[in-house]
C-alpha cells in the first residue's frame, strides 16, 4: 500500500519524465529547423521566398517566446519571497529569480524582468484550496499561447487595459481585450489584415481614454511635474540633450522637423549666425524690466524652465512669417477632442503623430490659444458638416493686445509679447467674444497654469487687471493694473506727475 507521500513523488516522477521527453522533441525539432534553414541561406531566396520565410520564422519564434515567458514565469512563481529558503532562486545561488533567469538563459536584466512581468499577468493562478483561476485577461494569454500574438502586441494591450481594472467595469475591459486581440490577430472585422504592435498601442490607448476618461488627469498631473530639458556637457564637440516633454509640446517639435526636413516645404537657406544674434538682440531690446511691488515666486526647476522656453520657441517659432509651411498653412499641431468631452471638461484629446492622449487642461489651453473648428461625423463616420476656425486671435488683434499689455502680464515674468499667447479672460462656453477687450498676453507656463495658479484676470474697460492669489498678496487681494508696454508707462508717468503739480 502506497503511503500517502509516494504518491506526490510518482507525480512528481511522471512529470518530471513528461519534461524531459517533451525537451528531447525540442531538441530534434530545433535540430531540424537548423538543417533545414541557415542563416546564408536566407540570401538565395527571391522575393516571395523571402518574405514568405520571414513570416514563418516570425511564427515560431512567437511560439517559442510564448514558452519563454511561460518559463520565466514558472521560475518567478518558484522564487516567491514567502518561499524563504525554499525558493528556487535561492537554492540556486541567486538573489533574485531576474538573476536565475539570466544565468539560465544569457539575456539581460529587462529581458528576464519582461518575460516574468507578462508571464505574471497571463498565467492561470490558483486559490489557496488549489482551484485554477482564470488569468486576468484570457484573450490575450490563449493568443501568446498559440503563437497568434506576439510579445510586443501583448504587452501593448496589457501595458494599456490593467491600470483600469481598478477603476473600469470588468465587462467593458474584457471587450477591450477581445477586440484588441482580434485585431492583432487578424479577426477583426474593421481590418483585412493583422494589425501591427505599434498599431495596436495606439489602439489600446484609446480603449484606456474611453474605459477610464478620468485617469488622463494624474497621468497629467505626475507628467506636468516631470517636464524638463537639460544639456549636457560638451563630449566630442556636440552638446547632448536629454528630458522629457509634454505631449503638446513633443507635438509642436515633430511639426516644425516635418516642416523643415521635408523635401517640398524646407526653406532654401536658414538665418546666418550673424543674422540670429541680431535678432535677439533686438528682442532683448524691445525689453524693459521693472520693479514691482508684487512678484511671482517661482518653483519650477531648471529643467523646468528650460522645457518651457523651448515650449515658447517652438510657438514663436510656428507663427513666424519666415516659418515653412506644411499643405499651405503654418506647421500647426492639430488636436482632436470629442465635443462632450470638451463640455464636460473629462476624457482626453490626441494630437497628429503622437500616441500619447493630451489632458484635458492641456487641450483647453490649445483651444484658447489656436481656436477651434467643428466637424460633425455621421453614424458611418462620413463628414457630414465642417464649421468655420474661430475663437483664433488675427494678426492685427494680437499686435494691439501686445502694444497694451507688453508682455505676459503676470508680475516678474521676463517673457516678451513675440513669445507670449493671447489667453480668453472670459471663455467662450460663459460668452466671451475674440476680442482685445477680452484677451490678455500670458507665456506658456503662466497660460497653462493660470486656473490653478491662484492669479485672478478680468477686464475693466478694455485693460487687463491682475489680483495675486492669497499666499502671495496675504493683504486682501486688491486688483491691479499691469502692463510692461512702455508708452503705456510713459502715459501713466504723466498722469503722476500731472496730479504732483
Amino acid at each position: 500500500m502506497d503511503t500517502p507521500t509516494e504518491a506526490p513523488e510518482s507525480a512528481a516522477g511522471s512529470a518530471a519524465a513528461d519534461g524531459a521527453d517533451a525537451l528531447a522533441s525540442l531538441a530534434v525539432a530545433t535540430a531540424q529547423i537548423g538543417e533545414a534553414l541557415r542563416c546564408s541561406d536566407v540570401r538565395g531566396f527571391g522575393d516571395d521566398g523571402l518574405l514568405m520565410v520571414t513570416a514563418a520564422i516570425e511564427a515560431a519564434g512567437r511560439r517559442v517566446d510564448a514558452l519563454r515567458v511561460a518559463a520565466a514565469a514558472e521560475i518567478a512563481d518558484r522564487s516567491r519571497f514567502e518561499l524563504g529558503t525554499g525558493r528556487l532562486s535561492a537554492k540556486k545561488g541567486c538573489r533574485t529569480p531576474s538573476e536565475l533567469v539570466q544565468r539560465m538563459t544569457l539575456v539581460s536584466g529587462s529581458t528576464a524582468n519582461r518575460r516574468m512581468r507578462l508571464g505574471s499577468q497571463v498565467r492561470t493562478d490558483y486559490s489557496i484550496i488549489g482551484e485554477a483561476l482564470p488569468p486576468k485577461f484570457p484573450a490575450t494569454a490563449a493568443g501568446l499561447a498559440t503563437g497568434a500574438l506576439g510579445l510586443d502586441a501583448a504587452e501593448a494591450i496589457l501595458g494599456s487595459l490593467t491600470p483600469t481594472l481598478n477603476r473600469a467595469n470588468l465587462e467593458n475591459v474584457q471587450l477591450a481585450e477581445t477586440e484588441l486581440v482580434a485585431a492583432a490577430t487578424g479577426q477583426s472585422m474593421d481590418t483585412c489584415v493583422p494589425a501591427t504592435a505599434d498599431e495596436i498601442r495606439l489602439q489600446a490607448s484609446v480603449w484606456k481614454s474611453v474605459l477610464d476618461p478620468d485617469g488622463a488627469r494624474p497621468d497629467d498631473e505626475r507628467a506636468f511635474q516631470e517636464r524638463g530639458l537639460r544639456l549636457g556637457r560638451e563630449r566630442g564637440g556636440t552638446i547632448p540633450v536629454s528630458g522629457r516633454l509634454l505631449p503638446e509640446i513633443g507635438g509642436q517639435l515633430q511639426r516644425l522637423f516635418d516642416a523643415y526636413l521635408s523635401p517640398k516645404s524646407a526653406p532654401v537657406a536658414f538665418l546666418t549666425p550673424e543674422q540670429a544674434q541680431e535678432e535677439l538682440e533686438r528682442s532683448v531690446l524691445e525689453r524693459s524690466v521693472l520693479e514691482r511691488s508684487v512678484l511671482e515666486r517661482d518653483d519650477r526647476t531648471f529643467d523646468q524652465r528650460r522645457h518651457d522656453v523651448l515650449a515658447v520657441i517652438l510657438d514663436v517659432a510656428a507663427r513666424s512669417a519666415e516659418a515653412p509651411t506644411i499643405g499651405g498653412a503654418a506647421p500647426t499641431v492639430l488636436v482632436t477632442v470629442r465635443q462632450k468631452d470638451l463640455l464636460q471638461e473629462q476624457g482626453v484629446g490626441w494630437i497628429d503623430g503622437i500616441e500619447t492622449p493630451l489632458s484635458m487642461r492641456a487641450v483647453k489651453q490649445k483651444v484658447c490659444t489656436g481656436g477651434i473648428q467643428p466637424v460633425v461625423f455621421g453614424d458611418e463616420n462620413a463628414i457630414c458638416s465642417l464649421g468655420v476656425p474661430d475663437r483664433c486671435f488675427n494678426r492685427e488683434q494680437r499686435r494691439a493686445i501686445s502694444a497694451r499689455d507688453g508682455g505676459c502680464i503676470i508680475p516678474g515674468c521676463q517673457i516678451p509679447a513675440s513669445w507670449s499667447e493671447i489667453h480668453h479672460v472670459i471663455p467662450d462656453a460663459f460668452g466671451g467674444d475674440t476680442h482685445t477687450d477680452n484677451g490678455v498676453l500670458l507665456c506658456w507656463f503662466h497660460h497653462r497654469t493660470i486656473e490653478t495658479s491662484g492669479w485672478k484676470i478680468r477686464m475693466l474697460r478694455g485693460v487687463p487687471q491682475l489680483k495675486a492669489p492669497p499666499w502671495l498678496d496675504p493683504g486682501g487681494g486688491k486688483w491691479r493694473y499691469v502692463t510692461t508696454s512702455r508708452t503705456r508707462i510713459a502715459d501713466a508717468l504723466d498722469l503722476r506727475m500731472g496730479q504732483s503739480d
